[in-house]
């Protein structure tokens, strides 16, 4: 996953790619209210609600979307599959070292959890047994690039198995993105 590089950007774009081939798979864009857009002119835009839609292509329906609403202290993001199937949502951590969310299913059953590192690079998604579904890892992508903007990259990947269960990867894929838009981008 990396973020799309702009001056003076009100939204955040992602593309989407394959690990091994570096081809685009997807893409992610951020499509908050019209209201909610230029108010983070004046606004700390994490407080904000907002919309990522993830699309196959361009033009196309969103396969998967993420949805935060005002948040004060604690985030709350729902994740809707195709067709408006709810698959979940995260909760974040009010008090946590690394940052991270827990994770819950449509009956309110927390299921999972993200849990960060120290540092706050390495991210690991992780079943309500302790093991290990997926992991997110923040990628350094140049020392202009980390200096001079806020745009992250980031290397989502699945444990053997996690990816026989398509709503886990659905999953997965928005902690990616609720790592960036919820805990980092005001940082």
């Amino acid at each position: 996953m990396k973020e799309r590089v702009a001056i003076l950007k009100l939204t955040d774009t992602y593309d989407i790619l394959d690990p091994v081939t570096g081809g685009q798979i997807g893409i992610a864009k951020e499509e908050p209210p019209a209201w909610a857009k230029w108010l983070r002119l004046v606004v700390n835009k994490q407080m904000l609600p907002t919309a990522v839609n993830i699309y196959e292509d361009e033009g196309q329906p969103p396969v998967v979307s993420i949805r935060r609403g005002f948040t004060i202290l604690r985030s709350k993001i729902k994740v809707v599959g195709a067709g408006g199937k709810q698959l979940g949502y995260f909760k974040s951590k009010l008090i946590s070292i690394g940052g991270g969310f827990n994770v819950f299913d449509n009956a309110n059953q927390q299921v999972a959890q993200v849990k960060g590192n120290w540092k706050g690079w390495d991210f690991k998604f992780l079943s309500k047994s302790g093991r290990e579904i997926g992991s997110v890892t923040k990628k350094w992508a140049g020392l202009g690039k980390e200096l001079f903007t806020s745009a992250d990259n980031y290397v989502i990947s699945l444990a053997d198995g996690a990816g026989a269960h398509p709503d886990l990867s659905a999953l997965l894929l928005a902690a990616g993105l609720s790592i960036d838009i919820v805990l980092k981008e005001g940082n």
